[in-house]
């Protein structure tokens, strides 16, 4: 329990973190890796690259400031962390190291001694923050390893078949190399990937969703190709073209927090944009299978239909299942969608065609995809009034605040 001065110290310097929070977690994030060059197996070097991981753990450090008094209120973001810490292989032990690294960080940027009272608060509000995330994660790293065909750490699985989706999205079925059980998931969860890459010093780590309903003997991954001269493009264009079937990849147990609720029995709307119609697919193949004749509304939004990953198998579902309705809008078309009419709508996802496609507003809705395409959807189901408990959203990478708009495409 923090004591009330304690409390009041952190929560006074609120107002500097909000000014200099992307200052203090670079600065942090150069000294932790000087300091510990082995944690660059374990963190994104993508996401520190593009500074999305700086701007995460900023937005995190602020609000736990901010609710210093009232760490109940940020329990959710911390177990949303804690899926990633524990499909990372985050540890106990890792802390200290995060802990003394951070102070030192907050005492260069904000030009204070070791003995500060500020220092001395926050090293008091770390370890109580600290003791929350080791609590949650040691819950779910002995769910991980207890439940039925489950497991510490990583697994081999073996690439069984690998099968181009569209031309940028490849789909890998992996069986486990042991022959074992796998763990079962809830729709919506992701996979960790551990690659040693050749001629690269440090092992990378990537999460994935699962795109395929849980209860079949492998695990399916579909990924998208990124530009290989970009930071984020080095892991998928080796998935893409260094992995072949019958290769061994690395696996941690199923984790996440952006699952479908099946105990809702309220229509589903289903809005994903590019690769992120892959934890939505294993959505809607769970509902018609566990919930048949739970209504569905699948949207997907792409550049074209040559990038247009799993869509005869969506359509399938939509085809045997009358509870389900699948559109497509594309912004770009090509000439064959347009002679095959391969979509619905031409442009982007707007408010005025939701409202005109989807038959009960009442629903749950579910979004995935590129930051600008959530930054839309957010807008647009805020200016529809939808209540915020009924709208869940996934990330790929850290987490944003899709508040902060740019242009939104409506």
């Amino acid at each position: 329990m923090l004591d009330a001065k304690t409390m009041k110290i952190v929560k006074s310097t609120v107002p500097v973190l909000e000014k200099e929070g992307e200052r203090i977690t670079t600065r942090f994030y150069e000294l932790l890796f000087q300091k510990y060059p082995e944690l660059l197996n374990v963190f994104n070097h993508a996401n520190q690259k593009k500074g999305r991981q700086q701007t995460a753990l900023a937005n995190a450090v602020y609000a736990a400031a901010a609710h210093i008094d009232q760490l109940e209120k940020i329990l959710l973001a911390v177990r949303q962390i804690a899926h990633k810490h524990r499909s990372l292989g985050v540890k106990p032990e890792h802390y200290p190291l995060v802990g003394e690294t951070l102070l030192e960080a907050i005492g260069d940027v904000l030009d204070l001694e070791e003995d500060s009272e500020i220092i001395t608060a926050w090293a008091v509000a770390y370890q109580a923050i600290a003791d929350a995330f080791i609590g949650v994660e040691k819950e779910m790293y002995a769910e991980a390893a207890e439940q039925t065909g489950g497991w510490e750490g990583f697994r081999e699985f073996v690439v069984d078949q690998k099968v181009e989706e569209s031309e940028v999205i490849t789909s890998f079925y992996l069986k486990p190399k042991d022959g074992g059980a796998i763990a079962s998931y809830t729709p919506g969860q992701y996979i960790s990937v551990k690659l040693n890459i050749p001629g690269e010093a440090h092992t990378h780590i990537r999460q994935y969703s699962l795109s395929d309903a849980p209860g079949k003997d492998y695990y399916r991954l579909s990924v998208k190709r990124e530009d290989e001269n970009v930071p984020q493009g080095k892991i998928s264009v080796y998935l893409h073209r260094g992995i072949k079937e019958g290769d061994v990849l690395s696996l941690s147990a199923p984790a996440g927090d952006f699952t479908l609720d099946q105990t809702s029995r309220k229509p589903v709307v289903l809005l994903s944009g590019g690769v992120g119609l892959t934890p939505l697919v294993s959505m809607v193949s769970t509902i018609v299978e566990e919930q048949p004749g739970r209504e569905v509304t699948f949207i997907h939004a792409a550049r074209n239909g040559n990038v247009h990953a799993l869509r005869d198998e969506v359509a399938k579902i939509a085809e045997e299942n009358a509870s389900v309705r699948f559109y497509v809008c594309y912004d770009s078309p090509t000439d064959e969608d347009r002679e095959r009419k391969r979509y619905d709508k031409e442009g982007y996802v707007t408010e005025a065609w939701l409202r005109s496609i989807v038959p009960n507003l009442d629903a749950d809705y579910y979004f995935c995809g590129p930051e600008p395409f959530m930054r839309a959807m957010n807008h647009v189901l805020q200016e529809m009034k939808i209540p915020e408990e009924q709208i869940h959203y996934e990330f790929f990478g850290p987490s944003i605040d899709l508040r902060a708009r740019e242009t939104v495409r409506a």
